[in-house]
């Protein structure tokens, strides 16, 4: 090596991935989570009527629309009780918003980029974490689908993935997003009211209805129910026949 030269170490994303994986399996070997004996967890009272058990079923995987809002809406009951909640392959999702959904952000993991690696990711928090949602960023493969749905269904971890899922529980989309506050042509965004439709193996016919999605908080509420005003009885038109009909009495139509 010439004098003078500086011996530098360049890193790959590889192994920058592997080494916070390996971080993530020591602060999971901490945690030790006990599993849950729970069937469901459970999710926002606005969102409840959408499942049959009103809450997402234990070790199971949802598609769900790759919306931050769905998401957060999703996780907010279950940490909202100090459940454990992560998301893995998501690097737009705000910290601030997803406060306003009342998610304890300290018991929130953010696994932002794990690249190829996310099964292996997702396999690790599940040991510890009741209810995750990941962005695979790729299609799935039936292999990896079933090796981590038995992983999921052992710890009692359920997951909410925004690639379509092999034999996945179910699905939960949102559509047809209607923003208000823009007035006639101006104004500022207030609050945004979107239909969600949910169809699962138990119900398999779909199941929808509106929430405010964000509310006016920022978080999740019910969409206002317009009430539709009543219609009154018409009366009947009666026909006059002109001949029959009286003449106007004003004074330019009076007889000299």
């Amino acid at each position: 090596m010439p004098d003078g030269a500086i011996a530098t170490t360049m890193t790959s994303p590889a192994d920058r991935r592997a080494g916070e994986i390996l971080r993530l399996r020591r602060e999971i070997g901490r945690m030790q989570r006990r599993r849950s004996d729970d069937a469901v967890i459970p999710v926002d009272a606005a969102l409840q009527d959408l499942l049959p058990e009103r809450g997402l079923h234990t070790g199971a995987v949802y598609s769900v629309s790759p919306s931050p809002s769905l998401i957060f809406a999703l996780m907010s009951a279950s940490s909202r009780r100090g459940g454990w909640c992560a998301a893995v392959g998501m690097p737009t999702l705000g910290l601030e918003a997803a406060a306003a959904f009342g998610i304890d952000l300290s018991r929130l993991i953010l696994v932002p980029d794990p690249g190829d690696r996310w099964l292996a990711v997702v396999s690790a928090l599940a040991e510890v974490v009741p209810l995750i949602a990941m962005s695979p960023g790729s299609a799935v493969r039936d292999q990896e689908a079933a090796r981590l749905a038995a992983r999921l269904r052992d710890r009692g971890c359920t997951l909410l993935s925004t690639a379509q899922w092999p034999q996945s529980e179910g699905m939960i989309s949102l559509h047809d997003p209607q923003w208000e506050g823009i007035g006639e042509g101006w104004g500022l965004l207030s609050d945004r009211t979107v239909t969600v439709t949910a169809q699962t193996r138990t119900s398999p016919r779909p199941q929808s209805l509106q929430v405010r999605l964000p509310g006016s908080l920022g978080g999740i509420e019910p969409a206002p129910i317009t009430p539709v005003a009543p219609v009154l009885p018409v009366a009947p038109v009666r026909r006059i026949d002109r001949e029959q009909a009286p003449l106007p009495t004003h004074p330019s139509w009076a007889v000299a």
